[in-house]
């Protein structure tokens, strides 16, 4: 009987995979991903962090070399500690809704006709950044005012870097970089590192803004939904990003969904609180009555404004609310404004800087209010140093190194001790 014979050859080769169907390489580790990032936003919180920091320091400084914080009510700017006064005006406010929440009820003011004001007059500040000093209380055990700094700071490098992220994506990295160290460095600073929610919103407002730059429509409705529980100027940022959601929808781009659904999330977070005030008080306008009645706050078309304007550069000082060192440089900044948006226009932006930036300028003149404080109002405007940080990207690092050091050892007064010891901030 015969058997059939056996193949000599060896084993089939392995086959070789298609181009088409070849096995994606392997995604990097975390150790990796984090090595990259750190790598990439490492020296944008360095040259934010190294900025800050010199400004604080010399902020701290005049505060101990003058001595007036001793003595004050550390409701009012004073305190046991020079770092007390951090905590001071809307600071101690922002601690007392942290500790103990709203109650919000219209009364008249005792012996004052015609003014309303609301029981501990603390609705007048957005839910955000108390919740989120509650939160870290909470979690850490510190007390309010070491939650609200510990918030502060945080979101002043997160702010930091959506302004690097907002200007590296229009002008590129070293712009990014310098745009970061503005924001360090910027009138109305001071209150990045302070118990105040200027950091919160700007950080909510720039990376809502880069959402919309890379048409990430769904995280832009987030964010912007999130910044109008922070302050009542998000609605600037809600029309912003209706009208580039309105662009995106005729220019079909990526199509129609994600974009109106982004627009239709937006307004919900400050017409929401602005809707629960107005129930808690008895009156739909409840908010804006207390603005009004308690804080002097209003919508005024701009006289007040247009009142400053015209007393401080003849050394008149006899307008509502006047702080002369303080009205000096929000006069500054005031007049600075409308030559950056220029300069800011000529390079075509995307329409969402545009309206940003213009409407929460327009908004903050024509509102009565302490005209000392406008440089801390318009420090959210991060748009505005996307053409500063363009023209400087030009300078060598010594120079722009001389450049943003000298701003930031001079922050330290102008930023710092003029807008919480010689005003309100």
């Amino acid at each position: 009987m015969t058997t059939a014979p056996t193949s000599q050859a060896g084993p089939a080769p392995t086959p070789v995979p298609r181009p088409d169907t070849a096995s994606p390489p392997d995604s990097p580790g975390l150790r990796e991903r984090l090595r990259r990032a750190a790598a990439h936003y490492g020296p944008v919180l360095a040259v934010y962090g190294v900025l800050k920091l010199t400004g604080f320091a010399v902020f701290m400084y005049l505060l101990d070399s003058a001595g007036d914080f001793r003595g004050k009510n550390p409701r009012f700017g004073g305190g046991a500690h020079t770092w007390d006064v951090l905590g001071s005006w809307d600071g101690w406010w922002y601690q007392q809704i942290a500790l103990h929440g709203y109650d919000p009820a219209l009364e008249p003011i005792p012996g004052a006709t015609g003014l309303i004001t609301l029981h501990g007059n603390s609705a007048a500040f957005f839910p955000l950044y108390p919740a989120l000093m509650r939160l870290v209380s909470e979690v850490t055990g510190l007390g309010p005012y070491g939650a609200g700094m510990t918030v502060s700071v945080v979101f002043s490098f997160v702010a930091a870097l959506g302004v690097y992220a907002v200007t590296a994506h229009l002008g590129g990295r070293r712009a990014g970089l310098i745009a970061a160290g503005l924001w360090a460095v910027w009138p109305g600073s001071g209150s990045e590192w302070a118990v105040y929610s200027e950091s919160v919103y700007t950080a909510l407002a720039a990376w809502a803004c880069y959402a919309v730059l890379t048409r990430r429509w769904l995280t832009a409705g987030v964010l912007t939904f999130t910044a109008g529980l922070a302050r009542p100027t998000a609605v600037t940022l809600v029309a912003a990003l209706a009208v580039a959601g309105l662009f995106a929808v005729l220019r079909r781009e990526e199509g129609i969904r994600r974009p109106l659904i982004a627009v239709a999330i937006a307004p919900l977070g400050v017409a929401g609180y602005l809707g629960w005030v107005g129930y808690r008080m008895g009156d739909w306008g409840g908010y804006n009555k207390l603005q009004d009645g308690a804080w002097a706050h209003k919508f005024d078309w701009g006289r007040h404004s247009l009142d400053v304007l015209t007393s401080v550069p003849v050394g008149r000082h006899d307008y509502r609310f006047a702080m002369p060192m303080e009205d000096m440089i929000g006069v500054v900044v005031v007049l600075l404004v409308p030559v950056l948006t220029v300069l800011l226009l000529r390079l075509r932006p995307p329409a969402v800087l545009v309206v940003y930036t213009v409407l929460s300028y327009l908004m903050v003149m024509a509102t009565q209010q302490y005209f000392g404080n406008v440089s801390r109002y318009l420090l959210p405007l991060f748009p505005l140093f996307i053409p500063l940080a363009l023209a400087m990207r030009r300078l060598k690092w010594p120079s722009l190194a001389t450049v943003l050091g000298t701003a930031a050892l001079a922050s330290g007064s102008y930023a710092g001790y003029v807008l919480f010891e010689l005003g309100v901030p």
